[in-house]
């Protein structure tokens, strides 16, 4: 946030030129940090209730630490995804303390706000096991921005009555992710089994002809039950974000 720009903001709200409303909408579109790379976006949770996000790969070590330290700093919540193994054993030493990488999804979180009360009820499933680092990158996210999850996996349709053991906690949820690749076929199959929205997840699992989820991609598009949305390939992200806003909609005192 530019210093000028913010005491002529508040010169104006003191001067009764602008209203508080008027004043918040400014604020809420203003505010970033420069570091000539990057423009840190510190209020984006003012604007959507979520903060900036760090996408790992394409990043320079340097750059990430920079971004990483930049959100420490504004007391942000820190979530990186796809963030290489290697490039984290690179810079963890230079990682503010209290953070947790997960090896398998890829993810590094850090928490410094307040503990959160879980909310609601999200289900993930996996296909198989080979999926659960994509259902794990959307659990850590909707985990770490207050939603409660419960986890199904290795539930795929070449045995189909694993998942059918879990009927009761499917129709709990007020949204459930689908991770699955090969043939991606499990996600019409829970969209028709429950009323909640089902938010599909292809991923990159398979053979030759799965062409790294594409085929599982147009499987779930062309999904033959309703209510089923689908999103990019291996994008655990952002299924859990979808997720998250969806379930809040459940919560009495959201606005």
């Amino acid at each position: 946030m530019d210093k000028n720009k913010l005491q002529t903001i508040l010169r104006d709200l003191y001067n009764q030129k602008l209203n508080p409303n008027e004043v918040l909408e400014q604020l809420s579109t203003l505010p970033y940090e420069n570091l000539d790379f990057a423009k840190i976006d510190h209020h984006r949770s003012l604007r959507n209730d979520l903060p900036e996000v760090v996408y790992g790969k394409g990043k320079t070590e340097d750059q990430l630490i920079s971004i990483i330290q930049s959100l420490h700093k504004a007391k942000s919540d820190i979530l990186v995804t796809k963030l290489d193994s290697n490039v984290y054993e690179n810079i963890r030493l230079k990682l503010p303390s209290g953070y947790v990488y997960d090896g398998a999804s890829l993810t590094l979180v850090l928490n410094q706000k307040r503990e959160k009360s879980q909310v609601g009820h999200i289900t993930i499933i996996s296909a198989g096991t080979s999926d659960i680092p994509i259902a794990e990158e959307a659990r850590i996210t909707i985990e770490l921005f207050g939603s409660k999850t419960e986890t199904i996996y290795d539930v795929g349709v070449a045995g189909i009555h694993r998942l059918l053991d879990k009927i009761n906690v499917l129709r709990k949820a007020r949204v459930i992710i689908v991770v699955a690749g090969m043939d991606g076929a499990l996600a019409s199959v829970v969209g028709g089994l429950v009323s909640c929205p089902v938010i599909a997840v292809p991923t990159s699992v398979g053979y030759g002809a799965s062409f790294n989820g594409v085929s599982a991609l147009l499987t779930m598009l062309n999904s033959c039950a309703t209510g089923v949305a689908t999103v990019n390939i291996d994008n655990g992200f952002g299924a859990g974000c979808i997720a998250h806003k969806i379930n809040l909609l459940g919560e009495k005192n959201n606005h």
